[in-house]
């Protein structure tokens, strides 16, 4: 499996959002998307997963070009965890991540499983949902809303994960607790996981390649170690800062001391 862009743009005038984007992303890799809000982190995690066409250039799933894939066969292969979901009322959180069954099982095969199917209850007990199925979504906390999205994406049985900030709206605990899990299904499934992160540690600790946007394109791509560095603080995220390693996990750790000025930033 491969996931590949080839000069890849978005967004027509002056400042396109991306531009020119050229990455492969093989089978078994995690990776994390970083960078400051409108970097365009998401909007590359939607053109991957082909829910927005591009502009100029192609995204290709082992060698075929994603536009030219129906949505459902493309579905079979990547699921995504979005920010939010559209509201309807009453749906309980076993009906939302029954949901994710529908690419593989189609309309006939949705209605043949209307009562608790299998790769439902999985993803609901991983997510540690079960307790909670039968709830309304509309009653849950932010934090359980966040698990029911990850539990959509899981039903869906691809090979390919994308979570767009999956540690929003979480306390720290649920947010170790996700990427706990999402780390565990990728190495028991053989997963590809792509994922969003605001939090620079989590992306050190918790995936193996640390992808950093900046002005609509690639910055430095590659491993944690390689990638998170002061100059990256100072040149991507606008503050001075140092880079020590933690002397449990061994990960780089990013220590934020100071914003940067206009005048320094120009000079970086």
């Amino acid at each position: 499996m491969s996931l590949t862009t080839l000069g890849l743009s978005f967004g027509h005038g002056v400042h396109p959002l991306l531009s020119g984007i050229d990455l492969t992303i093989e089978k078994g890799e995690s990776v994390a998307l970083v960078g400051v809000n409108g970097s365009g982190k998401s909007t590359l995690l939607r053109l991957l997963a082909g829910v927005l066409t591009p502009d100029a250039g192609t995204v290709e799933l082992d060698g075929l070009p994603l536009a030219r894939m129906p949505r459902r066969q493309i579905a079979r292969r990547i699921a995504v965890m979005h920010q939010t979901l559209p509201p309807v009322p009453g749906l309980t959180v076993r009906q939302l991540v029954h949901q994710g069954r529908y690419p593989g099982q189609g309309p006939l095969g949705m209605l043949r499983t209307t009562g608790h199917d299998p790769a439902t209850e999985e993803a609901l007990a991983l997510t540690g949902l079960t307790d909670l199925a039968d709830r309304v979504l509309d009653t849950l906390s932010g934090g359980e809303r966040q698990r029911a999205r990850l539990a959509l994406a899981l039903a869906q049985e691809a090979d390919i994960l994308f979570l767009d900030e999956p540690t929003a709206h979480l306390d720290i605990r649920h947010q170790l607790e996700v990427l706990e899990l999402v780390r565990e299904l990728r190495s028991a499934r053989g997963l590809t996981v792509v994922t969003v992160l605001h939090e620079l540690d989590h992306a050190a600790r918790f995936t193996d390649r640390v992808l950093a946007l900046h002005q609509g394109a690639i910055h430095s791509d590659g491993p944690p170690s390689a990638v998170l560095t002061p100059h990256l603080l100072s040149e991507v995220f606008g503050v001075a800062g140092r880079v020590v390693i933690d002397e449990i996990h061994h990960h780089p750790r990013c220590i934020p001391d100071t914003p940067l000025t206009t005048n320094a930033l120009s000079q970086s």
